[in-house]
Protein backbone atom coordinates (compact mmCIF):
# COMPACT_ATOMS: atom_id res chain seq x y z
CA UNK A 1 0.00 0.00 0.00
CA UNK A 2 1.50 3.31 -0.78
CA UNK A 3 1.65 6.48 1.50
CA UNK A 4 -1.47 7.96 -0.33
CA UNK A 5 -3.17 4.84 0.65
CA UNK A 6 -2.08 4.54 3.79
CA UNK A 7 -2.88 8.67 4.60
CA UNK A 8 -6.07 7.60 2.69
CA UNK A 9 -7.28 4.88 5.02
CA UNK A 10 -6.73 7.16 8.11
CA UNK A 11 -8.78 9.86 6.39
CA UNK A 12 -11.26 7.06 6.31
CA UNK A 13 -11.62 6.66 9.76
CA UNK A 14 -13.02 9.81 10.03
CA UNK A 15 -16.11 8.45 7.70
CA UNK A 16 -16.36 5.45 9.02
CA UNK A 17 -18.72 5.67 11.45
CA UNK A 18 -20.86 3.25 10.26
CA UNK A 19 -18.31 0.86 10.80
CA UNK A 20 -18.53 1.44 14.48
CA UNK A 21 -20.69 1.02 17.17
CA UNK A 22 -19.35 4.65 18.67
CA UNK A 23 -18.77 6.97 16.01
CA UNK A 24 -15.32 7.92 14.62
CA UNK A 25 -14.06 11.07 14.88
CA UNK A 26 -14.40 14.11 13.03
CA UNK A 27 -11.81 15.65 10.95
CA UNK A 28 -11.48 18.36 13.20
CA UNK A 29 -10.34 15.48 15.81
CA UNK A 30 -8.39 14.16 13.08
CA UNK A 31 -4.67 15.23 13.92
CA UNK A 32 -3.44 17.38 10.98
CA UNK A 33 -0.68 14.68 10.41
CA UNK A 34 -3.23 11.98 9.29
CA UNK A 35 -1.57 9.67 12.10
CA UNK A 36 0.25 8.10 9.36
CA UNK A 37 4.28 7.95 9.27
CA UNK A 38 5.91 6.53 6.10
CA UNK A 39 9.41 4.82 6.95
CA UNK A 40 11.52 4.31 3.50
CA UNK A 41 11.48 0.68 2.62
CA UNK A 42 15.16 -0.39 2.07
CA UNK A 43 15.43 -3.29 -0.47
CA UNK A 44 19.11 -4.79 -1.25
CA UNK A 45 20.53 -7.54 -3.05
CA UNK A 46 18.55 -10.28 -2.63
CA UNK A 47 15.73 -8.06 -0.67
CA UNK A 48 12.59 -9.11 -2.26
CA UNK A 49 13.03 -12.62 -2.48
CA UNK A 50 12.79 -12.99 1.74
CA UNK A 51 9.71 -13.56 3.04
CA UNK A 52 9.40 -11.50 6.46
CA UNK A 53 11.11 -8.04 7.24
CA UNK A 54 12.39 -7.02 10.80
CA UNK A 55 10.64 -4.47 13.03
CA UNK A 56 11.92 -3.36 16.43
CA UNK A 57 10.12 -1.28 19.40
CA UNK A 58 11.38 0.62 21.62
CA UNK A 59 8.67 1.72 24.45
CA UNK A 60 8.31 3.35 27.77
CA UNK A 61 6.07 4.56 30.12
CA UNK A 62 4.85 6.75 33.08
CA UNK A 63 7.82 9.06 32.53
CA UNK A 64 5.97 11.87 34.21
CA UNK A 65 8.35 14.43 33.37
CA UNK A 66 11.38 13.43 34.73
CA UNK A 67 13.92 14.91 33.04
CA UNK A 68 16.49 15.10 35.80
CA UNK A 69 17.49 11.57 37.14
CA UNK A 70 15.06 10.50 40.08
CA UNK A 71 16.18 10.92 43.62
CA UNK A 72 15.55 8.09 46.13
CA UNK A 73 12.97 5.24 45.57
CA UNK A 74 12.35 6.56 42.43
CA UNK A 75 15.96 6.14 41.64
CA UNK A 76 15.73 2.50 42.60
CA UNK A 77 15.20 -0.77 40.52
CA UNK A 78 15.53 -4.63 40.71
CA UNK A 79 17.88 -5.84 37.81
CA UNK A 80 17.85 -8.86 35.45
CA UNK A 81 19.31 -10.62 39.07
CA UNK A 82 16.67 -9.57 41.03
CA UNK A 83 19.30 -7.49 42.92
CA UNK A 84 17.37 -3.44 43.56
CA UNK A 85 20.32 -0.97 42.40
CA UNK A 86 20.58 2.58 43.08
CA UNK A 87 21.09 5.02 40.15
CA UNK A 88 18.98 4.50 37.29
CA UNK A 89 16.77 6.62 35.04
CA UNK A 90 17.32 10.04 33.94
CA UNK A 91 16.12 11.60 30.35
CA UNK A 92 19.86 11.43 29.04
CA UNK A 93 20.84 8.34 29.96
CA UNK A 94 17.56 7.40 28.63
CA UNK A 95 18.31 9.22 25.57
CA UNK A 96 21.83 7.36 25.36
CA UNK A 97 19.96 3.77 25.30
CA UNK A 98 17.77 5.09 23.01
CA UNK A 99 20.22 5.75 20.71
CA UNK A 100 22.48 2.44 21.42
CA UNK A 101 19.35 0.22 20.75
CA UNK A 102 17.63 2.17 17.86
CA UNK A 103 18.27 1.59 14.55
CA UNK A 104 16.78 1.05 10.82
CA UNK A 105 14.06 -0.47 11.20
CA UNK A 106 13.07 0.92 15.18
CA UNK A 107 9.67 2.77 16.00
CA UNK A 108 9.37 4.25 19.45
CA UNK A 109 6.34 4.60 21.04
CA UNK A 110 4.77 4.81 24.61
CA UNK A 111 1.71 3.68 26.80
CA UNK A 112 1.02 6.85 28.19
CA UNK A 113 1.87 9.27 31.76
CA UNK A 114 4.93 10.97 30.01
CA UNK A 115 3.21 14.41 31.62
CA UNK A 116 1.83 15.17 34.37
CA UNK A 117 2.51 14.96 38.17
CA UNK A 118 5.95 16.01 36.86
CA UNK A 119 9.01 18.00 38.24
CA UNK A 120 9.00 21.55 38.19
CA UNK A 121 11.68 21.40 35.87
CA UNK A 122 8.95 20.26 33.65
CA UNK A 123 5.55 21.30 35.02
CA UNK A 124 6.86 25.26 35.18
CA UNK A 125 5.97 25.39 31.79
CA UNK A 126 3.42 23.10 30.96
CA UNK A 127 5.65 19.72 30.24
CA UNK A 128 6.51 21.30 27.16
CA UNK A 129 10.20 20.60 27.79
CA UNK A 130 9.25 17.39 28.60
CA UNK A 131 7.36 17.23 25.06
CA UNK A 132 10.14 18.65 22.95
CA UNK A 133 12.68 16.15 24.69
CA UNK A 134 10.28 13.24 23.18
CA UNK A 135 10.42 14.89 19.76
CA UNK A 136 14.17 14.93 19.95
CA UNK A 137 14.19 11.12 20.83
CA UNK A 138 12.22 10.25 17.86
CA UNK A 139 8.81 9.12 19.61
CA UNK A 140 6.53 8.46 16.67
CA UNK A 141 3.43 8.24 19.24
CA UNK A 142 1.56 7.07 22.86
CA UNK A 143 -1.82 6.11 24.48
CA UNK A 144 -3.16 9.12 26.44
CA UNK A 145 -2.38 8.13 30.07
CA UNK A 146 -5.00 9.34 32.81
CA UNK A 147 -1.96 12.52 34.05
CA UNK A 148 -2.14 13.81 30.16
CA UNK A 149 -5.52 14.85 31.31
CA UNK A 150 -4.46 17.31 34.45
CA UNK A 151 -4.72 20.30 32.82
CA UNK A 152 -7.58 19.31 30.90
CA UNK A 153 -8.74 18.42 27.37
CA UNK A 154 -7.94 21.93 25.45
CA UNK A 155 -4.77 22.07 27.48
CA UNK A 156 -4.09 18.79 25.94
CA UNK A 157 -4.72 19.32 22.48
CA UNK A 158 -2.75 22.56 22.74
CA UNK A 159 0.35 20.44 23.89
CA UNK A 160 -0.10 18.37 20.69
CA UNK A 161 -1.68 21.42 18.33
CA UNK A 162 0.84 24.10 19.85
CA UNK A 163 0.50 27.45 20.77
CA UNK A 164 1.42 29.95 24.11
CA UNK A 165 -0.71 28.81 27.40
CA UNK A 166 -3.84 30.49 27.88
CA UNK A 167 -3.00 32.17 31.04
CA UNK A 168 0.70 31.73 31.52
CA UNK A 169 1.71 32.56 27.79
CA UNK A 170 4.83 31.88 26.18
CA UNK A 171 7.88 30.21 27.81
CA UNK A 172 11.48 31.94 27.74
CA UNK A 173 11.41 29.18 24.41
CA UNK A 174 8.70 31.60 22.75
CA UNK A 175 5.79 30.08 20.62
CA UNK A 176 5.16 26.44 21.95
CA UNK A 177 4.98 24.69 18.37
CA UNK A 178 3.46 21.87 19.16
CA UNK A 179 4.53 17.82 19.34
CA UNK A 180 6.07 15.68 16.80
CA UNK A 181 3.92 12.60 17.68
CA UNK A 182 0.42 12.63 19.02
CA UNK A 183 -1.34 10.87 21.82
CA UNK A 184 -3.98 8.12 20.77
CA UNK A 185 -6.77 6.63 22.35
CA UNK A 186 -9.66 4.41 21.26
CA UNK A 187 -11.97 4.44 24.29
CA UNK A 188 -12.03 8.55 24.72
CA UNK A 189 -15.10 10.36 23.30
CA UNK A 190 -16.54 13.69 23.18
CA UNK A 191 -19.97 14.74 23.65
CA UNK A 192 -20.83 14.44 20.59
CA UNK A 193 -19.72 10.39 21.10
CA UNK A 194 -16.84 11.17 18.39
CA UNK A 195 -13.36 10.10 19.46
CA UNK A 196 -11.89 13.34 21.54
CA UNK A 197 -8.09 11.75 20.30
CA UNK A 198 -7.58 9.89 17.18
CA UNK A 199 -8.09 6.14 18.04
CA UNK A 200 -4.90 4.80 16.65
CA UNK A 201 -1.37 5.26 14.51
CA UNK A 202 -0.01 3.51 11.41
CA UNK A 203 3.50 3.54 10.52
CA UNK A 204 5.11 1.51 7.51
CA UNK A 205 8.21 -0.16 8.24
CA UNK A 206 10.03 -2.03 5.81
CA UNK A 207 7.14 -1.79 3.29
CA UNK A 208 4.60 -2.96 5.91
CA UNK A 209 2.28 -1.58 7.67
CA UNK A 210 2.43 -1.56 11.87
CA UNK A 211 -0.81 0.06 13.39
CA UNK A 212 -0.93 1.36 17.22
CA UNK A 213 -3.81 1.40 18.57
CA UNK A 214 -4.28 3.80 22.09
CA UNK A 215 -6.31 2.84 25.01
CA UNK A 216 -6.41 5.17 28.76
CA UNK A 217 -7.65 3.26 31.72
CA UNK A 218 -11.42 3.17 32.41
CA UNK A 219 -11.09 4.40 35.44
CA UNK A 220 -9.43 7.84 34.50
CA UNK A 221 -12.72 9.49 35.78
CA UNK A 222 -11.76 8.27 39.31
CA UNK A 223 -8.38 10.05 39.81
CA UNK A 224 -8.13 12.85 37.77
CA UNK A 225 -9.71 16.34 38.87
CA UNK A 226 -13.33 16.39 37.41
CA UNK A 227 -12.48 19.55 35.52
CA UNK A 228 -9.73 18.07 33.56
CA UNK A 229 -11.97 15.33 31.93
CA UNK A 230 -14.92 17.65 31.87
CA UNK A 231 -17.22 16.49 28.81
CA UNK A 232 -15.23 13.40 28.39
CA UNK A 233 -16.24 9.78 28.29
CA UNK A 234 -14.04 7.11 29.09
CA UNK A 235 -15.49 3.73 28.00
CA UNK A 236 -14.50 0.59 28.83
CA UNK A 237 -10.77 -0.48 26.89
CA UNK A 238 -11.46 -3.78 25.45
CA UNK A 239 -14.35 -3.31 23.70
CA UNK A 240 -12.99 -0.07 22.04
CA UNK A 241 -10.28 -1.60 21.45
CA UNK A 242 -11.77 -4.79 19.10
CA UNK A 243 -13.56 -2.21 17.55
CA UNK A 244 -10.48 -0.95 16.60
CA UNK A 245 -8.99 -3.84 15.59
CA UNK A 246 -11.99 -5.05 13.28
CA UNK A 247 -11.50 -1.54 11.72
CA UNK A 248 -8.19 -1.89 10.75
CA UNK A 249 -8.30 -5.65 9.76
CA UNK A 250 -11.14 -4.96 7.60
CA UNK A 251 -8.59 -2.61 5.80
CA UNK A 252 -5.94 -4.78 5.36
CA UNK A 253 -3.83 -4.10 8.34
CA UNK A 254 -2.98 -6.87 10.05
CA UNK A 255 0.06 -5.80 12.49
CA UNK A 256 -1.63 -4.45 15.41
CA UNK A 257 -0.30 -3.53 18.32
CA UNK A 258 -2.11 -2.16 21.77
CA UNK A 259 -0.61 0.56 23.81
CA UNK A 260 -2.75 0.59 26.62
CA UNK A 261 -2.31 2.76 30.17
CA UNK A 262 -3.56 0.06 32.48
CA UNK A 263 -1.53 -2.63 34.21
CA UNK A 264 -0.47 -4.64 36.73
CA UNK A 265 1.61 -5.31 39.71
CA UNK A 266 4.05 -7.62 40.25
CA UNK A 267 6.31 -9.70 42.94
CA UNK A 268 8.24 -6.69 44.75
CA UNK A 269 11.93 -7.04 43.25
CA UNK A 270 11.31 -9.26 40.66
CA UNK A 271 13.73 -9.11 37.47
CA UNK A 272 12.22 -6.20 35.27
CA UNK A 273 12.30 -9.33 32.56
CA UNK A 274 10.24 -11.68 34.73
CA UNK A 275 6.74 -12.72 34.98
CA UNK A 276 3.76 -13.17 36.08
CA UNK A 277 2.33 -10.32 36.84
CA UNK A 278 -0.48 -10.84 39.75
CA UNK A 279 -3.47 -10.12 37.40
CA UNK A 280 -5.48 -7.24 37.57
CA UNK A 281 -6.84 -4.79 35.17
CA UNK A 282 -3.73 -5.38 32.85
CA UNK A 283 -4.26 -8.78 32.72
CA UNK A 284 -7.54 -8.96 31.78
CA UNK A 285 -7.31 -6.44 29.10
CA UNK A 286 -4.47 -8.16 27.30
CA UNK A 287 -6.53 -10.87 28.06
CA UNK A 288 -9.21 -9.76 25.78
CA UNK A 289 -7.72 -7.99 23.25
CA UNK A 290 -9.16 -9.40 19.65
CA UNK A 291 -6.72 -12.38 18.62
CA UNK A 292 -6.00 -9.47 15.50
CA UNK A 293 -4.13 -8.13 18.16
CA UNK A 294 -0.51 -9.42 18.37
CA UNK A 295 1.26 -7.32 20.84
CA UNK A 296 0.05 -5.51 24.18
CA UNK A 297 2.54 -2.42 25.67
CA UNK A 298 1.01 -1.65 29.17
CA UNK A 299 1.69 1.52 31.30
CA UNK A 300 0.23 2.89 34.75
CA UNK A 301 1.06 0.54 37.55
CA UNK A 302 4.64 1.74 37.04
CA UNK A 303 6.02 -2.02 37.02
CA UNK A 304 8.45 -3.86 34.94
CA UNK A 305 7.60 -7.23 33.22
CA UNK A 306 7.65 -9.39 30.01
CA UNK A 307 4.82 -11.83 30.29
CA UNK A 308 2.48 -13.95 27.77
CA UNK A 309 -1.02 -13.83 27.43
CA UNK A 310 -3.54 -16.25 25.51
CA UNK A 311 -5.68 -14.16 22.88
CA UNK A 312 -9.46 -15.38 23.11
CA UNK A 313 -8.08 -17.92 20.16
CA UNK A 314 -5.72 -19.66 22.70
CA UNK A 315 -2.86 -18.26 21.05
CA UNK A 316 0.05 -16.85 23.05
CA UNK A 317 0.96 -13.00 22.80
CA UNK A 318 3.53 -10.81 24.46
CA UNK A 319 2.76 -8.06 27.84
CA UNK A 320 5.08 -5.69 28.19
CA UNK A 321 5.81 -2.61 30.73
CA UNK A 322 8.63 -0.78 31.38
CA UNK A 323 8.13 0.46 34.92
CA UNK A 324 8.14 4.27 35.01
CA UNK A 325 10.83 7.84 35.54
CA UNK A 326 12.68 6.69 32.47
CA UNK A 327 14.23 3.80 34.57
CA UNK A 328 13.81 0.72 31.99
CA UNK A 329 13.60 1.12 28.22
CA UNK A 330 11.74 -2.11 26.62
CA UNK A 331 12.95 -3.08 23.02
CA UNK A 332 10.85 -5.64 21.31
CA UNK A 333 11.49 -7.42 18.29
CA UNK A 334 9.57 -9.33 15.35
CA UNK A 335 9.40 -10.14 12.00
CA UNK A 336 6.46 -9.56 9.80
CA UNK A 337 5.11 -11.95 6.98
CA UNK A 338 5.44 -10.19 3.96
CA UNK A 339 2.55 -12.33 2.19
CA UNK A 340 -0.01 -11.74 5.18
CA UNK A 341 1.31 -8.64 6.48
CA UNK A 342 0.90 -10.06 9.80
CA UNK A 343 3.49 -10.35 13.04
CA UNK A 344 4.69 -13.81 13.24
CA UNK A 345 4.19 -14.90 16.98
CA UNK A 346 6.57 -17.00 17.42
CA UNK A 347 9.47 -14.33 16.09
CA UNK A 348 8.36 -11.88 18.91
CA UNK A 349 11.37 -11.41 21.60
CA UNK A 350 11.08 -8.94 24.52
CA UNK A 351 13.64 -7.37 26.73
CA UNK A 352 13.35 -4.87 29.54
CA UNK A 353 16.85 -2.90 29.83
CA UNK A 354 17.59 -0.75 33.05
CA UNK A 355 18.40 2.14 32.09
CA UNK A 356 21.66 2.76 34.26
CA UNK A 357 23.77 6.03 35.08
CA UNK A 358 27.09 3.78 34.37
CA UNK A 359 26.70 4.84 30.82
CA UNK A 360 27.80 8.66 28.79
CA UNK A 361 24.97 10.65 29.03
CA UNK A 362 23.69 11.94 25.73
CA UNK A 363 25.28 15.22 25.18
CA UNK A 364 22.26 16.97 23.38
CA UNK A 365 20.07 16.28 26.19
CA UNK A 366 21.95 17.50 28.95
CA UNK A 367 22.57 20.65 27.32
CA UNK A 368 19.05 20.44 26.69
CA UNK A 369 18.09 19.92 30.23
CA UNK A 370 20.86 22.51 31.49
CA UNK A 371 18.92 25.43 29.36
CA UNK A 372 15.75 24.83 30.78
CA UNK A 373 17.57 24.63 34.44
CA UNK A 374 18.44 27.79 33.90
CA UNK A 375 15.15 29.02 32.92
CA UNK A 376 13.64 27.83 36.40
CA UNK A 377 17.01 27.67 38.67
CA UNK A 378 15.76 30.74 40.62
CA UNK A 379 12.19 29.39 41.40
CA UNK A 380 13.56 25.94 41.96
CA UNK A 381 16.40 26.40 44.21
CA UNK A 382 14.35 28.64 46.28
CA UNK A 383 14.80 27.67 50.17
CA UNK A 384 11.30 27.43 51.68
CA UNK A 385 12.42 25.59 54.75
CA UNK A 386 14.10 22.52 56.77
CA UNK A 387 14.27 19.08 57.82
CA UNK A 388 15.98 17.46 60.37
CA UNK A 389 16.24 13.93 59.12
CA UNK A 390 15.03 11.82 55.39
CA UNK A 391 11.14 11.94 55.20
CA UNK A 392 11.10 9.20 52.10
CA UNK A 393 7.63 8.17 50.46
CA UNK A 394 7.92 4.65 51.97
CA UNK A 395 4.47 3.58 53.99
CA UNK A 396 4.64 1.91 57.55
CA UNK A 397 2.87 -1.36 58.21
CA UNK A 398 0.04 0.47 59.02
CA UNK A 399 -0.18 2.37 55.63
CA UNK A 400 0.60 5.49 57.42
CA UNK A 401 3.91 7.54 55.35
CA UNK A 402 5.28 10.39 57.67
CA UNK A 403 5.86 12.39 54.78
CA UNK A 404 1.84 12.34 54.39
CA UNK A 405 1.19 13.52 57.87
CA UNK A 406 3.41 16.54 57.25
CA UNK A 407 1.44 17.30 54.39
CA UNK A 408 -1.77 16.90 56.32
CA UNK A 409 -0.95 18.82 59.12
CA UNK A 410 -0.07 21.40 56.47
CA UNK A 411 -3.29 21.07 54.74
CA UNK A 412 -4.93 21.75 58.01
CA UNK A 413 -2.59 24.76 59.28
CA UNK A 414 -3.68 26.44 55.90
CA UNK A 415 -7.36 25.50 55.90
CA UNK A 416 -8.27 26.35 59.43
CA UNK A 417 -8.44 30.33 58.93
CA UNK A 418 -11.48 30.59 55.91
CA UNK A 419 -12.18 26.81 56.02
CA UNK A 420 -12.50 26.10 59.97
CA UNK A 421 -11.27 22.61 58.87
CA UNK A 422 -10.73 20.35 62.14
CA UNK A 423 -9.19 17.61 60.67
CA UNK A 424 -7.02 17.25 57.09
CA UNK A 425 -6.41 13.76 54.59
CA UNK A 426 -4.30 13.45 52.14
CA UNK A 427 -4.52 11.04 49.02
CA UNK A 428 -0.98 8.33 49.09
CA UNK A 429 -0.66 8.52 45.40
CA UNK A 430 -0.66 12.56 45.53
CA UNK A 431 3.03 12.25 47.40
CA UNK A 432 5.08 11.74 44.54
CA UNK A 433 8.62 11.66 45.91
CA UNK A 434 10.21 11.89 49.17
CA UNK A 435 12.37 14.34 50.85
CA UNK A 436 15.50 14.01 51.48
CA UNK A 437 17.98 15.66 54.20
CA UNK A 438 21.06 15.45 52.55
CA UNK A 439 21.66 18.59 49.75
CA UNK A 440 21.37 18.63 45.94
CA UNK A 441 24.31 19.82 43.59
CA UNK A 442 21.92 23.11 43.77
CA UNK A 443 24.65 24.25 46.62
CA UNK A 444 21.78 24.50 49.26
CA UNK A 445 22.87 22.84 52.01
CA UNK A 446 22.42 19.51 54.29
CA UNK A 447 18.62 19.71 55.29
CA UNK A 448 17.44 22.81 53.52
CA UNK A 449 13.93 22.25 51.25
CA UNK A 450 13.98 23.20 48.14
CA UNK A 451 10.73 24.92 46.32
CA UNK A 452 11.42 22.48 43.30
CA UNK A 453 11.99 19.78 45.98
CA UNK A 454 8.70 20.11 47.44
CA UNK A 455 7.34 20.81 44.29
CA UNK A 456 8.22 17.36 43.32
CA UNK A 457 6.75 15.92 46.06
CA UNK A 458 3.54 17.79 45.48
CA UNK A 459 3.31 18.13 41.91
CA UNK A 460 -0.18 18.94 41.08
CA UNK A 461 -1.21 22.47 42.19
CA UNK A 462 -4.48 20.84 43.39
CA UNK A 463 -6.83 23.28 45.26
CA UNK A 464 -7.03 23.13 48.86
CA UNK A 465 -10.77 22.47 50.05
CA UNK A 466 -13.03 22.04 53.05
CA UNK A 467 -16.24 20.32 53.55
CA UNK A 468 -18.53 19.19 56.11
CA UNK A 469 -19.31 15.47 56.75
CA UNK A 470 -20.84 14.34 59.66
CA UNK A 471 -19.40 11.54 61.97
CA UNK A 472 -21.06 8.36 60.16
CA UNK A 473 -20.27 9.87 56.79
CA UNK A 474 -16.31 10.19 58.13
CA UNK A 475 -16.33 6.80 58.93
CA UNK A 476 -18.00 5.33 55.44
CA UNK A 477 -15.21 7.73 54.17
CA UNK A 478 -12.53 5.93 55.48
CA UNK A 479 -14.35 2.21 55.12
CA UNK A 480 -13.70 3.32 51.56
CA UNK A 481 -9.97 2.90 51.90
CA UNK A 482 -10.10 -0.72 51.45
CA UNK A 483 -11.81 -2.60 48.44
CA UNK A 484 -14.85 -4.33 48.60
CA UNK A 485 -17.69 -1.59 48.95
CA UNK A 486 -19.44 -0.12 46.30
CA UNK A 487 -17.17 1.96 44.98
CA UNK A 488 -14.87 -0.48 43.68
CA UNK A 489 -12.10 0.56 45.03
CA UNK A 490 -9.13 -1.21 42.69
CA UNK A 491 -6.53 -1.79 45.76
CA UNK A 492 -6.27 -0.23 49.61
CA UNK A 493 -5.57 3.35 49.53
CA UNK A 494 -4.55 4.63 53.39
CA UNK A 495 -5.73 8.40 53.29
CA UNK A 496 -2.85 10.68 55.53
CA UNK A 497 -4.52 12.20 58.45
CA UNK A 498 -3.11 15.07 60.31
CA UNK A 499 -1.77 14.06 63.39
CA UNK A 500 -4.34 15.71 65.57
CA UNK A 501 -7.00 12.64 63.74
CA UNK A 502 -6.61 9.32 64.91
CA UNK A 503 -8.91 6.06 64.54
CA UNK A 504 -8.08 2.11 64.75
CA UNK A 505 -8.77 -0.44 62.08
CA UNK A 506 -9.06 -4.31 61.79
CA UNK A 507 -7.44 -6.49 59.26
CA UNK A 508 -9.68 -9.11 59.51
CA UNK A 509 -13.22 -7.50 59.88
CA UNK A 510 -15.61 -7.46 56.88
CA UNK A 511 -15.99 -4.15 54.89
CA UNK A 512 -18.40 -1.61 56.39
CA UNK A 513 -17.17 -2.44 59.80
CA UNK A 514 -13.39 -2.47 59.47
CA UNK A 515 -12.82 1.48 61.49
CA UNK A 516 -13.35 2.26 65.16
CA UNK A 517 -12.55 4.29 67.71
CA UNK A 518 -11.91 7.43 65.39
CA UNK A 519 -11.15 10.72 67.58
CA UNK A 520 -10.40 14.14 67.04
CA UNK A 521 -7.94 15.74 69.10
CA UNK A 522 -8.71 12.84 71.46
CA UNK A 523 -11.88 12.91 71.56
CA UNK A 524 -14.67 10.42 70.39
CA UNK A 525 -16.36 11.31 67.02
CA UNK A 526 -20.29 10.50 67.24
CA UNK A 527 -22.59 9.70 64.07
CA UNK A 528 -24.45 12.91 64.26
CA UNK A 529 -21.62 15.29 64.97
CA UNK A 530 -20.84 17.80 62.14
CA UNK A 531 -16.68 17.99 61.03
CA UNK A 532 -14.96 20.44 58.73
CA UNK A 533 -12.74 18.38 56.63
CA UNK A 534 -9.83 19.52 54.71
CA UNK A 535 -8.76 17.89 51.36
CA UNK A 536 -7.64 18.99 47.80
CA UNK A 537 -9.87 19.25 45.16
CA UNK A 538 -9.02 16.00 43.62
CA UNK A 539 -10.23 14.03 47.09
CA UNK A 540 -13.30 16.26 47.68
CA UNK A 541 -14.49 15.63 44.09
CA UNK A 542 -14.25 11.66 44.97
CA UNK A 543 -11.27 10.87 43.40
CA UNK A 544 -9.53 7.67 44.02
CA UNK A 545 -13.32 6.16 45.21
CA UNK A 546 -13.85 7.93 47.73
CA UNK A 547 -17.14 8.89 47.16
CA UNK A 548 -18.22 10.09 50.51
CA UNK A 549 -16.13 13.28 50.14
CA UNK A 550 -19.11 14.00 47.57
CA UNK A 551 -21.65 14.35 50.67
CA UNK A 552 -19.89 17.17 52.02
CA UNK A 553 -21.87 20.42 52.50
CA UNK A 554 -20.50 24.05 52.77
CA UNK A 555 -17.56 23.69 50.33
CA UNK A 556 -14.81 26.29 50.92
CA UNK A 557 -11.90 26.29 48.66
CA UNK A 558 -8.32 28.11 49.91
CA UNK A 559 -4.53 28.21 48.82
CA UNK A 560 -3.18 25.47 46.47
CA UNK A 561 -1.45 22.61 48.09
CA UNK A 562 1.33 23.19 47.32
CA UNK A 563 1.55 26.70 48.74
CA UNK A 564 0.28 25.02 52.01
CA UNK A 565 3.20 23.03 52.13
CA UNK A 566 5.67 25.50 51.46
CA UNK A 567 4.08 27.66 54.40
CA UNK A 568 4.05 24.87 57.06
CA UNK A 569 7.69 24.73 56.33
CA UNK A 570 8.53 27.82 56.64
CA UNK A 571 7.18 28.06 59.68
CA UNK A 572 7.87 25.31 61.31
CA UNK A 573 11.42 24.77 60.35
CA UNK A 574 13.32 22.64 61.27
CA UNK A 575 10.65 20.12 60.72
CA UNK A 576 11.11 16.23 62.15
CA UNK A 577 9.58 13.06 60.44
CA UNK A 578 6.43 12.83 61.94
CA UNK A 579 5.44 9.93 64.56
CA UNK A 580 3.64 7.23 62.23
CA UNK A 581 1.27 6.65 65.09
CA UNK A 582 -2.16 7.60 64.17
CA UNK A 583 -3.98 4.24 62.84
CA UNK A 584 -3.79 1.30 65.17
CA UNK A 585 -4.14 -1.51 63.61
CA UNK A 586 -5.91 -5.18 65.27
CA UNK A 587 -6.04 -8.35 63.94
Amino acid sequence: MSSASLKRLAVAVVAAAGAFALAMPTASATPARDNVKDKAEVIGKGKEKEKTVPVRLLSINDLHGNLEPPTGSSGRIADETGTVVDGVGGAAYLATYVKQYKNKDTVLVAAGDLIGASPLLSAAYHDEPTVEFLDMLGLSTSSAGNHEFDEGYTELKRIMKGGCHPVDGCSPAGKWKGSKFDFIAANVLDKKNKHALAPFYLEKINGEKVAFIGLVTATTPSIVTASGIAGLKFTEEVAAANRTSKFLAKRGVKAQVVLVHEGDQVTPNQSPDACPVVPGLGSRIANGLDAEVDLVISGHSHQAYICKVNDPKGNPRVFTQGSSFGRVLTQIDFQIDKNTGDIVRSSVVADNHVVRRTVTPDAQTVAFIDLWKSRTSAVANKPIGRITADMPNTASASGEVPLGNLIADAQLEGTKTGGNAQIALMNPGGIRAGLTYAGSSAGEGDGVVTYGEAFTVQPFNNLMQVVTLTGAQLKLLLEQQWVGGPNNQAFTKILQPSSNFTYTYSTSAAWGTKVSNIKIDGQPVTDAQTIRVAANNFLVGGGDAFAAFTSGTDLWSGPLDIDAFAAYLGAHSPVAPPVANHITVIP
